[in-house]
C-alpha cells in the first residue's frame, strides 16, 4: 500500500515530455463506452484525450473513461468545450489528468485556465475529497494538492492568428505545460484555409517551437493526420506531442479499406 498519493499518482506524458521523447495520442469523439481506453493502450498510444468541443459527450460519460484511463494506465485529457472554470475544473475532477483548451486568444485567456486547473499556490482550484485520481482515498490536502498539480497538465491550443502573436507571452505563463497548434483552424485565421503545406504555416511551427524551447515548454501537433510527412517535419524540428487522430476517423479509415477490397476480389 502506498503512503502518499505522490507515489500513487503519475502522468505518463508528463514523465515522457521531461525526457524528450516523442507522444502519440488519439482523440475520441464518438466511442461513449469504457472499451476504448484499453484499446487505445493496446494499440500503443501514450494518450488519449476526450473531445468535448466538437461532440455531444455528457460530463458523466466523460468522467467514465476518464476513470477507465487511470485504470488502464493510460494519461487521459480532457479538450474542454470553453474556458469557463467549471468546464475546466469539472473536466479534471472527474479523472482527468490534463485540460485541452480551445479557443486561447492571449496570455490573460492563458492564466485563467492554470487559475481553474491548478490549486494554490498556482491557482484556485477548488478541493473535493474522494478523487478517482488517487483511487478515492484520502491524503491530507497538503499532499493531495501538490501531488495533483504535479501531475495535471495544461494544454493550451494556438488557434487564431492573435495567440500565434501573443505566442512568447502565452507561454511565459506559469502553469503552462505544452502549446497545441490546431493547425486547421490556424489556417483558416491566417487566410489560407486547408493549405497545410503553406510557408506560413511552417513558419508558425517554428516560431512556436523556438519560443517553447525558450521557456522550458512543449509544442504540440495538431490537425495533421492525413499529412505524416508534415507532421514528421514538424517532430524533426522539436515538436514532442503529436495528435494522430480521432476514433472516428480510425474506423471509417479501417472499414473502408475493407470494404474496398472486398469489391476487388
Amino acid at each position: 500500500m502506498v503512503d502518499s498519493p505522490s507515489e500513487l499518482l503519475r502522468n505518463s506524458v508528463k514523465d515522457k515530455l521531461a525526457r524528450d521523447h516523442v507522444v502519440a495520442s488519439m482523440i475520441v469523439r464518438l466511442v461513449r463506452s469504457v472499451e476504448i481506453a484499453q484499446i487505445a493502450k493496446t494499440a500503443g498510444f501514450d494518450s488519449f484525450y476526450i473531445d468535448m468541443e466538437h461532440n455531444s459527450f455528457s460530463f458523466d460519460t466523460t468522467g467514465q473513461l476518464c476513470m477507465a484511463g487511470l485504470a488502464a494506465g493510460i494519461a487521459l485529457f480532457v479538450r474542454v468545450l470553453n474556458i469557463a472554470s467549471h468546464y475546466i475544473s469539472r473536466a479534471l475532477d472527474g479523472g482527468a489528468l490534463g485540460v485541452i483548451a480551445p479557443h486561447i486568444h492571449s496570455a490573460r485567456d492563458a492564466e485563467g485556465v492554470v487559475q481553474a486547473a491548478k490549486f494554490a499556490p498556482l491557482g484556485d482550484r477548488s478541493i473535493a475529497g474522494g478523487l478517482p485520481h488517487l483511487q478515492f482515498r484520502t491524503f491530507s490536502a497538503e499532499e493531495t494538492m501538490s501531488a495533483l498539480n504535479a501531475a495535471t497538465m495544461v494544454v493550451i491550443m494556438i488557434e487564431p492568428a492573435e495567440a500565434l502573436a501573443e505566442i512568447d507571452k502565452i507561454a511565459s505563463v506559469e502553469g503552462v505545460d505544452l502549446l497545441l497548434i490546431g493547425t486547421n483552424d490556424l489556417c483558416s485565421s491566417l487566410g489560407i484555409p486547408g493549405q497545410l503545406e503553406h510557408g506560413k504555416v511552417h513558419d508558425a511551427y517554428a516560431k512556436a517551437i523556438q519560443t517553447c524551447r525558450k521557456y522550458g515548454k512543449h509544442l504540440g501537433v495538431g490537425g495533421l493526420s492525413a499529412h505524416p510527412n508534415l507532421t514528421a517535419e514538424f517532430v524533426k524540428m522539436g515538436a514532442r506531442y503529436v495528435s494522430t487522430g480521432t476514433d472516428l476517423s480510425f474506423l471509417l479509415g479501417a472499414a473502408t479499406a475493407k470494404a474496398k477490397r472486398v469489391r476487388e476480389f
